[in-house]
């Protein structure tokens, strides 16, 4: 069989020159079940159509899309004041930090040496022996109160303490 007038319509069909009949004539064509050899590279071409209007959709194809543009749930999280002002607080510790060495540096840099290492120029502020060592004793005796008063206190509320733990444990059994 002679299959010119096909392969003229192949031809036209390349350079946009066929008409929707032509067009027509070549589906058929090509639908059939025995092609030439050399024409079947052009089959898929033709027959693509009534190959994709046998497609469908799978059951779940919805599904499957929405639970690809779904947005996930986002859980809101608790922000304190303490935490949404810490990156604040970490700012202001380093500023202070770098102040503070900044200020080191330059009175160690800059500090002029009138430290007296002479200890024979230093002056008694008693003339009295006697009278210097009653000062610094009432002093420390001052001190010592005071530690021994605190010491005291801290031990008492201690005390109080562990009996109203132990109170409220008695009861609570």
């Amino acid at each position: 069989m002679d299959y010119k007038y096909i392969e003229q319509l192949i031809e036209r069909y390349w350079q946009c020159e066929t008409s929707l009949l032509e067009e027509q004539i070549l589906r058929s064509f090509f639908s059939q079940e025995e092609i030439p050899a050399h024409l079947l590279p052009y089959r898929e071409v033709f027959v693509y159509q009534q190959t994709q209007q046998e497609v469908k959709l799978s059951a779940d194809f919805d599904e499957k899309v929405l639970a690809a543009i779904e947005t996930p749930v986002v859980k809101a999280r608790h922000l304190t004041i303490a935490s949404r002002f810490m990156p604040l607080m970490r700012a202001a510790a380093m500023v202070a930090f770098v102040i503070t060495l900044g200020n080191v540096a330059q009175r160690s840099f800059f500090a002029e040496d009138n430290l007296d290492y002479n200890y024979e120029t230093y002056k008694d502020t008693y003339k009295d022996p006697q009278m210097a060592y009653e000062q610094v004793s009432s002093a420390l005796m001052k001190v010592s109160e005071s530690i021994n008063k605190s010491h005291a206190q801290l031990s008492s509320d201690s005390i109080i303490n562990a009996k109203s733990n132990k109170d409220s444990v008695t009861v609570t059994e």
